[in-house]
């Protein structure tokens, strides 16, 4: 019988992190005028690549969590598919999104070396969550 897992619960979770980064990245322009700099919806990838600072790294966290889901969607997918374990599939997909949101705290605030030691071993649990159904 199939059932929603935690695991595939987590894969929505991540198809909401880059919204949410995007909503960061445009919060600054919000309640201005366009032509006081304000959010431009008419163009909003131009008015997001002009922005700096906070925004600008709320923005890149969303476009690096865009790239982040089709590995880890098919991780998920594919432990399903082979038969893993789903207690420990449930785990590292949670461990994974807590990962990812500590990341995106850290590309927002600035923290460089810090970003990149959780993506790094966020990619290393996406890869355990590949190979969890392998025996």
């Amino acid at each position: 019988m199939t059932h929603f897992t935690i695991a595939y619960g987590c894969v929505l979770v991540m198809a909401v992190l880059p919204i949410i980064c995007a909503g960061l990245a445009k919060r600054v322009g919000f309640g201005k005028p366009r032509r006081e700099g304000g959010y431009d919806n008419l163009d909003p990838r131009i008015w997001l690549g002009k922005q700096t600072g906070f925004a600008a790294r709320a923005n890149a966290a969303q476009a690096n969590t865009f790239e982040a889901l089709p590995f880890f969607f098919a991780a998920v997918i594919i432990a399903h598919q082979l038969g893993a374990i789903q207690l420990r599939l449930d785990i590292l997909a949670l461990i994974f999104v807590l990962l990812r949101v500590l990341y995106i705290m850290m590309y927002v605030a600035g923290i460089g070396s810090l970003r990149s030691l959780i993506w790094t071993v966020a990619f290393a649990v996406n890869v355990g969550i590949l190979f969890l159904g392998f025996r």
